[in-house]
């Protein structure tokens, strides 16, 4: 499996756009000064013409919250059902790139409006603004993390940028700041999403540019990235097509992301994760990722492919040892056993590009729709959306 070189970043990347121009400049990327903004409207019935006349009348999802603009990707909520979405800088900018989600699609600035600004004023303070957040979870304390990846438009890292946020939802208010260094975060990086191990104090990150996995001693606050050469982060060698639409940019090269959605079993043993331009699951042992003395070539042997299983964004596990991948070419979110049962737990049409997992303690799964292969990157330089981005929720099966 070939690395991803960095000249071809850019176009490995513009999976994730809403429009073919990538430039975002730091003037470009300014706040509106906004208190609060009101998404898209849904119709009386709750329903959406665009996808919804074929909603089985049976589907376990319920709408949250939808949004015409801009697009979602993550989700997290705490154990008193707060909502939080991630609305990252890709091709638009979005007033809020972190927002507290209230009735009505309505979102507001988290923690506060300072933080959702970044723009020539703040340039110096990059620490201390979301530049382009891409993930969110909740750990078992009820603490709110917030991964930014700091690329604007999918482009290079800004400096002092990437960073992983640690928020009291108690209080609104930063407790911890980890900021990362370029070894853990190169120029041509992207990190994508994270899981906190309580346990442990650490975070573990995929990385989706050149993949690889990302870990953080939380009290130290030292990052290492690891098994940047290893077969297991890397795109495998097969071609997406959702919906009928094959994955191919505008130059006709095939989508090919990296290390992606990540799990960390309820016993906080094992990691999960997957290229999501890939079809295959693995895992290895928290405690040889926290292992600085294993040299690449041992943590390597400590991988375990678990087989194949869907092309997916985000993955969650239950207790039961269950992984939840969102499967985005078919519209539908599957199950893998323990045993290694791959099967499908709920397919819906409002599905369009199921992203982000949050699966909360007493079994209610949150998953966002961001709906990437509509966007005129896939599509010869059109958007095909016609349907709000959402935040849905079920629960698990029994």
């Amino acid at each position: 499996m070939k690395n991803i070189h960095l000249p071809s970043l850019t176009g490995v990347l513009r999976c994730f756009l809403g429009a073919a121009a990538l430039t975002i400049s730091l003037a470009g990327c300014s706040s509106r000064q906004q208190p609060e903004e009101t998404a898209a409207q849904q119709n009386a019935d709750g329903t959406n013409p665009a996808t919804d006349a074929k909603v089985p009348a049976s589907s376990a999802l319920q709408v949250v919250a939808e949004f015409q603009e801009p697009q979602i990707v993550g989700v997290a909520v705490t154990p008193d059902g707060r909502v939080f979405g991630v609305f990252p800088r890709w091709d638009d900018n979005p007033v809020n790139p972190i927002a507290e989600v209230g009735p009505n699609n309505s979102v507001k600035p988290y923690p506060n409006a300072s933080w959702c600004m970044w723009n020539d004023s703040v340039k110096n303070e990059p620490a201390k603004h979301w530049i382009c957040p891409q993930a969110a979870t909740v750990d078992r304390n009820g603490m709110l993390w917030v991964l930014d990846p700091a690329a604007p438009g999918l482009k290079t890292v800004v400096n002092g940028g990437a960073k992983l946020v640690k928020i009291d939802p108690k209080t609104d208010q930063v407790v911890q700041t980890i900021v990362f260094d370029k070894q853990a975060a190169p120029e041509r990086s992207y990190l994508n999403d994270v899981r906190i191990d309580t346990d442990n104090n650490y975070a573990y990150i995929t990385e989706s540019a050149q993949g690889g996995i990302v870990v953080v001693d939380l009290k130290t606050q030292k990052a290492r990235r690891l098994l940047t050469n290893h077969p297991s982060v890397k795109p495998e060698d097969i071609r997406l097509n959702v919906e009928g639409n094959p994955m191919i940019d505008a130059q006709g090269k095939p989508m090919k992301i990296a290390s992606d959605g990540i799990a960390l079993s309820r016993d906080n043993k094992h990691l999960y994760y997957q290229a999501l331009t890939g079809r295959t699951l693995y895992r290895i042992p928290t405690a040889a990722l926290r292992n600085a003395a294993l040299s690449e070539t041992q943590l390597g042997e400590q991988v375990e492919n678990l087989g194949k299983t869907t092309a997916t964004d985000g993955m969650e596990i239950d207790q039961a040892g269950n992984v939840y991948l969102t499967a985005f070419e078919q519209n539908a979110l599957v199950r893998r056993t323990p045993d290694g049962k791959v099967s499908e737990w709920i397919k819906d049409p409002r599905l369009q590009w199921p992203d982000t997992y949050f699966l909360m303690p007493d079994g209610t799964m949150y998953v966002t729709t961001s709906a990437i292969h509509k966007t005129p990157t896939w599509n010869k330089g059109v958007s095909k959306k016609d349907q709000p981005y959402r935040i849905l929720k079920t629960s698990l099966p029994q």
